[in-house]
């Protein structure tokens, strides 16, 4: 008597996540809740580095065109507008080093304002 014990594993990525995403249908509402509030946990750490990103980008983005304004104005109108082309330039460059703390700065009040929130939600992640 032979005896074959064998065991076969095959793993396909696209039927696993399939499989979890039929699984997620039929899962017990508290199951279900822990999930979606993991996901609002996500969404809302995410939404704190976005807003300071974009801000900071906007702001870099302004202060460099303001630059490029300012060298237009001392290298092709250098008779007339060279003083105010330094001015500007320099204007420039001080949004362009603003930036960074900016985006600290809002980092850090963004962090602030949703921190009640994140707290009230990993607290009742962290209890099941």
């Amino acid at each position: 008597m032979e005896n074959n014990n064998r065991f076969e594993y095959a793993y396909n990525a696209s039927q696993q996540e399939e499989i979890r995403r039929i699984r997620e249908k039929y899962l017990p509402p508290a199951e279900k809740n822990t999930q979606d509030k993991l996901e609002q946990l996500r969404r809302l750490d995410g939404s704190v580095d976005k807003k300071s990103t974009v801000v900071a980008l906007v702001i870099g983005i302004l202060s460099t065109l303001i630059l490029g304004i300012g060298m237009c104005c001392c290298l092709v109108w250098e008779q007339t507008l060279f003083a105010a082309g330094i001015v500007i330039g320099l204007i420039g460059i001080a949004g362009i080093a603003a930036a960074y703390p900016l985006y600290i700065h809002v980092t850090k009040k963004e962090r602030e304002r949703i921190a009640p929130e994140i707290m009230e939600l990993t607290d009742s992640l962290l209890d099941h």
